[in-house]
């Protein structure tokens, strides 16, 4: 299988770090490797993530950012570092099992066929646990949103579990993205299908965190609704390369 590095950012994740680690090295091939990118941590997830990659012999790798900016800043540090240490594959997922790493393979085996794998919430056998109404509600109309002024088919426009051939990171103009939120996964998959790109989905559980808290907040909402309708004017001014 083509050599993969899985994308890991990290902002006061401590308590879930080193298991979720241990489940990805469970999972992943002998040549692929773990990138873990941690924005300044005040609970010390950072120290903890050198220990842990000292203690994997190069399987573990960490990237330090000195502030908090933004998933979409940190995911586009991460995505550079793996390319240059040439990666094949590309993955990103959250830390805090919300994405089960057992899926992992299942993404990387779906790449085999596609260009761009998404782990989704909202296709046939897809599903979301521990989730309250309201925040059902907010995700499914966020991705029914942005795939309906995109006019695109992809179901999970918003999901953050993805597997990336490194052909579409070096083709999508990553000094162009310029999202920082969940507007990032929206604009990452809008521009690989632009660029013609075969995108798929394959059904996952995304399952509520267990420890920690959730980074989501009402200036990240209000990114993705109106970084949607400017996606779609840029891409028809032609000034989305």
């Amino acid at each position: 299988m083509p050599r993969a590095t899985v994308c890991l950012p990290t902002y006061n994740e401590r308590e879930n770090l080193e298991p979720m680690v241990t489940a990805l090295l469970e999972r992943l091939g002998p040549d692929d490797a773990i990138l873990v990118i941690d924005d300044g941590s005040p609970d010390g997830t950072g120290a903890l993530a050198d220990r842990i990659a000292a203690a994997h012999d190069g399987r573990v790798a960490v990237l330090h950012r000195p502030a908090k900016e933004g998933l979409g800043p940190a995911y586009l540090a991460g995505f550079r570092r793996a390319l240059s240490e040439g990666a094949e594959l590309v993955l990103e997922m959250d830390c805090d099992f919300s994405h089960d790493p057992a899926d992992v393979p299942r993404l990387i085996e779906a790449t085999a066929d596609a260009d761009l794998v998404l782990g989704s919430r909202y296709v046939d056998g897809g599903r979301v646990e521990d989730w309250g109404a309201g925040r059902r509600f907010v995700s499914r109309a966020g991705s029914l949103y942005a795939q309906t002024l995109l006019a695109t088919h992809i179901r999970d426009l918003t999901g953050g579990f993805k597997c990336y051939r490194r052909e579409v990171l070096e083709r999508i103009d990553l000094g162009a993205v310029s999202s920082r939120g969940y507007a990032f996964q929206i604009e990452t998959t809008y521009r690989a299908l632009r660029a013609g790109f075969r995108v798929v989905e394959i059904p996952i559980a995304f399952t509520d965190r267990e420890a920690g808290t959730s980074k989501m907040n009402r200036s990240i909402v209000l990114e993705a609704i109106w970084r949607v309708p400017y996606l779609g004017l840029q891409a028809l001014t032609g000034r989305l390369r």
